[in-house]
């Protein structure tokens, strides 16, 4: 299994460009929060009491978050707390605003990928997760990784 800084190593290949820099800073966070938001809309194929309070946004984080731990643990942490702030806010959505969270992340997630793909075009190079699907999952995590760094948190496993 690639490490952390394997799979740092491979995306930054890409992402060069200051201003597709900027673009993912932007993007990647929203997009992970509208692939959540989508899941979140998805109806459980079961009812119930129990059932009301657990959606497939939930369950696909299960194994999102594990492969940000199994990267180290002070990114499965970064990543669990941001994923818990989306989480509170499609709450919040479903909640408070009157229009479906469904229509919201799909919107979001189709403008934040048009950036995506005019900051690959000024960078001159593919998206990554063309070469990788699990690259999809590093977008986040390599910008934690920025953050972690600034912070002053180490965020390599010891073996790296």
């Amino acid at each position: 299994m690639k490490t952390a800084q394997q799979w740092f190593a491979e995306y930054a290949e890409s992402h060069q460009n200051p201003t597709n820099k900027a673009i993912h800073w932007l993007a990647v966070p929203v997009i992970y929060a509208t692939v959540f938001g989508l899941l979140w809309s998805v109806p459980m194929p079961f009812s119930g009491l129990a059932a009301s309070e657990i959606n497939w946004a939930m369950l696909i984080a299960v194994p999102v978050l594990v492969f940000y731990f199994s990267l180290s643990f002070a990114l499965g942490a970064g990543m669990t707390l941001f994923t818990a702030l989306v989480f509170s806010g499609l709450r919040w959505h479903e909640l408070a605003l009157g229009w479906p969270l469904w229509l919201s992340s799909l919107l979001l997630f189709v403008v934040m990928w048009l950036l995506q793909f005019i900051g690959h075009h000024i960078e001159g190079k593919k998206p990554s997760f063309f070469q990788d699907i699990f690259f999809l999952l590093i977008g986040p995590a390599w910008l934690l990784s920025f953050i972690l760094q600034r912070l002053g948190i180490r965020y390599q496993r010891r073996c790296d």
